[in-house]
């Protein structure tokens, strides 16, 4: 699936983790021209392969690493992440980065019990993390446990309240239960924050448009995207809003931020 679309879908992959995607400016990671989170599909195959040779040249480097392993999850090629992330962990044993990006690899790779292990690791109680407790909570969310993804959400809003990142994530978690009003709710506080990005409004237009109210959905949807962007995502959108098994599409795809 094209990298663009990955912004409108709706359920469960990892948010909070500190990534490449935020250290595309460091060490030895090529310089991007514009956050990967940002990139066409086609952008982000180029970026791949630029990360990928920096990757080669110095395995060890922790920088590139979570760098290549964040694009190719973004690129849909979760098993090659995972076996990235597992030489990083391996070089980086310790560092609580690193192991929350390669509990986010062992999630998109399905490895759901093993990837809350490796998150609840990198968590200790002297300096907890609302990030860990972010990406714990959506862990949970795709082994079913809504109650206590939603504690785990909780947890981080305690440390750092209005997080746009966590609000987002909470409200994806009611989407998965078809609460969409409570959904929205969440959403919206996310949206007006102003840390929010572009998938928080994604995740937002879904919900409205699950709705019915698709012609805001739509409008909510192209902000802050190319136009290619933009028509892709729409163009799920009404894909969604036509099918009758849009509750098990929700539930099979990649939304929360990552």
């Amino acid at each position: 699936m094209a990298g663009s679309l990955c912004l409108v879908l709706a359920a469960l992959s990892l948010s909070g983790c500190a990534t490449g995607q935020d250290r595309m400016t460091t060490g030895s990671v090529p310089k991007m021209s514009k956050p990967l989170n940002q990139m066409t599909g086609s952008e982000l195959a180029g970026a791949a392969d630029s990360i990928g040779r920096a990757y080669e040249k110095n395995p060890k480097n922790r920088d590139t690493g979570l760098a290549y392993a964040n694009v190719l999850m973004m690129t849909g090629r979760e098993t090659q992440a995972l076996a990235v992330m597992q030489q990083v962990a391996i070089n980086h044993p310790r560092d609580r980065d690193v192991l929350a990006a390669y509990g986010k690899a062992q999630a998109a790779a399905g490895q759901l019990e093993q990837a809350l292990g490796t998150i609840s690791r990198a968590q200790t109680p002297d300096r907890p993390d609302w990030r860990l407790y972010s990406a714990e909570g959506a862990v949970l969310d795709q082994l079913g446990r809504s109650a206590d993804a939603r504690a785990k959400y909780r947890q981080a809003l305690d440390i750092m309240p209005n997080e746009p990142s966590v609000l987002s994530n909470l409200g994806m978690s009611y989407v998965l239960s078809g609460d969409l009003k409570m959904a929205e709710t969440y959403l919206q506080q996310a949206i007006a924050q102003p840390g929010a990005d572009s998938r928080v409004r994604q995740n937002l237009a879904l919900v409205v448009g699950l709705q019915g109210r698709f012609a805001e959905a739509e409008q909510i949807a192209r902000r802050e995207l190319t136009q290619q962007q933009a028509d892709a995502n729409v163009a799920y959108l009404r894909s969604m809003m036509t099918q009758q098994n849009a509750w098990q599409k929700l539930k099979g795809k990649d939304g929360k931020q990552g």
